[in-house]
């Protein structure tokens, strides 16, 4: 029996969501560099948002509840939130804007964090006594 993906006690969500929040209350108030207010919180988005969707299609039963974010969902949802957020978003609402350099952190940000749980997934599997 292998452990179970954990969602929202999960190490990279709770680590993304303390970054998220550090960056809105502290470091956007105290920094100049541009980067931590037009680019930090887009490295955040597959860690923070994907385990709520993935939650969220456990529940209904389109995903086994146990299982860890696997490559194809994290592309998937990058897929889909780069065509909402970059494209579809600007031609939508006047106050949003494309940005290149958003689809590249959203892209690292998902690596890095595909990257954490096919690690994690394989040495919770490897340690279990089958």
């Amino acid at each position: 029996m292998t452990k179970p993906y954990r969602y929202f006690s999960d190490p990279v969500f709770l680590a993304a969501m303390a970054l998220f929040s550090l960056n809105e209350l502290l470091l956007k108030r105290i920094s100049s560099p541009a980067f931590f207010l037009h680019h930090f919180n887009d490295l955040l988005l597959i860690p923070c948002a994907l385990p709520f969707l993935l939650r969220f299609h456990a529940m209904l039963g389109l995903r086994p509840i146990e299982q860890y974010p696997t490559f194809a969902e994290i592309a998937g949802h990058l897929l889909v939130w780069s065509v909402l957020f970059e494209f579809a978003g600007p031609i939508l609402s006047s106050h949003a804007t494309g940005d290149w350099l958003d689809l590249v952190c959203y892209g690292l940000g998902g690596s890095f964090s595909w990257l954490v749980w096919r690690n994690e997934s394989r040495l919770r599997n490897a340690t279990d006594p089958a």
